[in-house]
């Protein structure tokens, strides 16, 4: 906890970038698939920080200037961080989209936020929005990360263009524009209860306090791994999986896809994981699926473990007397919750959970084979974190 960035050193995002660059160079910060290698490859704070210098360079060759609104709408990646923190620097305003949002909810987003550059994934993805691009009037630059040959060409518009053609070869250092932590940093787009999407505006400070208020009760040090695969358009990834890690200098990597998820889980093998409800339900309905068609005696083996380390649970919490059973648990743990945590990487020490209410039964079950989840509460408008239970007191009622 000591690597911690406080909020006070670093003022604003891009502030508390430029300070993990300083104190850990040469960490792994981010771990991203390399599809033409077909390896896992890592990228250090100093190689992020002169991408980010490129990027920059590309920001203000466009004209871009501080308050400018510019989106992006990626998958999770390094290139997702570099841009934030690109335009950061310079004192844009970042507007993030779902990938997987209707094209007319996205058109809507950029007209109203008055986005002049957006960041896209591929040539189809801009197919889908031309048939709309008469209804963003602001939007003058589209950039797209991947493109086959000669594909930006075919598209027949003079304001898209490749990210390769795009990015100068090499930058100087990243620039950090005169801003303060009450500047606008981002407007994150939520459905609301009815009508348009509604744009939350937050400020550096909003989502700094957050992040550092998430660490005054959830433990996460430097050597932490995340998995990250909840998009990073949505609140709660962006500030508790991004920008919580880069203040403690956590290794991020990024998952290639919800399908592959249990195949990442295994060769990545994180620490810390951060998901929604139906990720730990979809695991639960799979072990039990599985137990199914295994003998009575294996159902209740596996379920007198869960049974007998939530007890243990229920004591270490002080709410619960210790029982005689709980001198099987080292049993119990080789035989049934270390093979359960394999199949999650074997690492986890830590789950949180968000966006919606996770089922006691499914939280009794990881709990009771040694994996804490805990549950929190918020909004975007929150930054968007309000309130969560802690390892002191990781109830599923809690």
């Amino acid at each position: 906890m000591d690597n911690i960035i406080p909020t006070e050193i670093a003022r604003t995002l891009d502030g508390l970038f430029s300070e993990r660059v300083r104190r850990s160079p040469q960490m792994v910060a981010y771990r991203n698939y390399d599809q033409v290698a077909g390896r896992w490859h890592d990228h250090t704070w100093a190689q992020i920080d002169r991408e980010v210098a490129r990027w920059q360079v590309a920001l203000t060759k466009d004209g871009l200037v501080s308050g400018d609104r510019v989106a992006v709408m990626l998958r999770n990646c390094p290139e997702w961080v570099t841009f934030d923190q690109a335009a950061l620097g310079l004192g844009l305003v970042v507007v993030p989209l779902y990938t997987e949002d209707r094209a007319e909810n996205a058109a809507y987003i950029l007209r109203d936020s008055g986005a002049r550059l957006l960041l896209l994934e591929d040539q189809t993805q801009w197919q889908i929005f031309y048939k709309l691009r008469a209804q963003m009037d602001d939007l003058f630059r589209i950039v797209m990360i991947n493109s086959v040959e000669n594909g930006v060409d075919k598209i027949q518009d003079n304001n898209v263009i490749a990210l390769r053609d795009w990015l100068p070869e090499k930058a100087g250092e990243v620039q950090h524009a005169n801003h303060n932590q009450n500047d606008l940093a981002t407007i994150m787009y939520t459905s609301g209860t009815s009508g348009r999407p509604k744009g939350v505006m937050l400020s550096h400070h909003n989502l700094l306090t957050n992040a550092n208020s998430c660490l005054q009760v959830v433990p996460v040090w430097q050597d932490d791994l995340f998995l990250s695969f909840l998009p990073l358009s949505h609140a709660f990834e962006r500030t508790v999986g991004y920008y919580l890690p880069l203040m403690c200098g956590a290794t991020v990597a990024y998952a290639r896809s919800i399908q592959q998820l249990q195949e990442d889980l295994a060769s990545i093998r994180p620490s810390v994981l951060i998901s929604v409800p139906r990720i730990y339900e979809r695991v639960y309905e799979a072990i039990h699926a599985k137990l199914a068609k295994k003998p009575t005696l294996s159902r209740l083996i596996f379920n007198y473990a869960v049974e007998v380390g939530y007890s243990r649970f229920e004591f270490q919490q002080q709410r619960g007397p210790w029982k005689i059973s709980h001198l099987f648990w080292p049993l119990l743990d080789k035989l049934v919750a270390k093979e359960v945590m394999s199949k999650l990487g074997g690492r986890l020490r830590l789950a949180m959970g968000g966006g919606a209410a996770l089922s006691t039964e499914v939280s009794r079950m990881f709990i009771g084979l040694g994996l804490p989840i805990l549950q929190g509460y918020g909004m975007t408008e929150c930054g968007p974190v309000a309130c969560t239970n802690t390892i002191e007191n990781k109830s599923p009622r809690a």
